[in-house]
């Protein structure tokens, strides 16, 4: 391959919208990106603040708050600057870093969303040794090895980009630089690329979905088996916000890989992206706090401990 590209920077086409909906389009975007940061945050100081809450649920749950904010800051920022900008360029570096950090947010959260359903497996199929399964130290090594493949998977399409060579049309039809785009503006070999690239979508796509389809199978027939109403709704109610996550997640995510393409972004590829980059991380600490009984005592347990302290 090439070493490097002939091409300094790229002009991102972004959303297809009329000139009169922008400013529109730009504070309805940025209260919904405020709201992603302030929500996420929330879930991290509140999971880290109050003993209750440390156990393995939330602390997964921070890992995909701190996620979230990841995949939406790589993204946002830039397409709320090119709604009020002429010139909708992005370096070739600044491109490679929002490929990066963008791969890095996605690719975790598959793995995450993985062992989240495999902790509420434990926790409902085998109570009496979740603990002992569930300690700390396994937790953080779930940790470890999710965010380690994110990166690596992250760090290989970031370098082997920095290899190709760009000689032709330098504009991405997209609103930000994601993976399939860019190598389709490359004139050089982007076989091995485009392999990696299966791979890497089989791997998350096909076997974390089935590891997932295949926890819950055993969860439903562990509730059913649960005799009294009262404990069917509470073994529930511990699951249905990770199933609601899991499939806006993964439903949004392979209708927009897992369906025909030729590199080119059409507009309803655009209208999905702006739903996994931002509607989902803004719903998903929306759905863990309003929805948690946990973390709503935990709230009302803090405000009271300050307003206590205050007087």
């Amino acid at each position: 391959m090439n070493n490097g590209s002939s091409i300094s920077e790229f002009i991102l086409i972004g959303l297809s919208n009329p000139p009169e909906l922008r400013m529109l389009l730009l504070c309805v975007f940025l209260t919904m990106y405020l709201i992603t940061i302030a929500g996420n945050l929330f879930i991290i100081i509140i999971t880290n603040l109050d003993p209750i809450l440390n156990t393995p649920m939330y602390f997964f749950l921070g890992n995909l708050s701190l996620l979230d904010i990841i995949c939406t800051t790589s993204t946002v920022p830039k397409m709320l600057v090119n709604l009020v900008s002429q010139q909708k360029v992005i370096s070739f570096n600044g491109c490679i870093v929002q490929m990066f950090f963008f791969t890095v947010g996605m690719d975790t959260e598959f793995l995450l969303l993985t062992f989240m359903s495999l902790d509420r497996y434990l926790a409902i199929c085998n109570p009496l040794r979740y603990k002992s399964i569930m300690s700390k130290k396994s937790c953080i090594i779930m940790s470890v090895i999710v965010w380690a493949f994110g990166f690596s998977s992250s760090t290989f399409h970031s370098l082997s980009t920095l290899w190709l060579s760009f000689c032709g049309a330098k504009e991405i039809n997209h609103f930000f630089c994601e993976v399939p785009q860019v190598l389709a503006l490359s004139c050089t070999d982007i076989s091995l690329n485009k392999l990696v690239l299966i791979i890497t979508d089989l791997i998350l796509g096909l076997i974390c979905i089935c590891l997932i389809f295949i926890s819950y199978v055993f969860i439903i027939f562990a509730i059913l088996n649960i005799r009294s109403a009262e404990g069917k709704k509470k073994a529930f109610s511990t699951c249905a916000s990770h199933i609601t996550v899991v499939l806006l997640f993964y439903g949004t995510l392979i209708f927009a890989y897992f369906k025909p393409s030729s590199g080119e972004a059409s507009n309803m590829d655009k209208e999905i992206a702006v739903f996994y980059t931002i509607v989902i991380p803004m719903m998903n600490p929306i759905l863990y706090s309003l929805r948690n009984k946990e973390v709503s005592l935990s709230v009302k347990k803090i405000i009271f401990k300050k307003t206590i302290s205050k007087y």
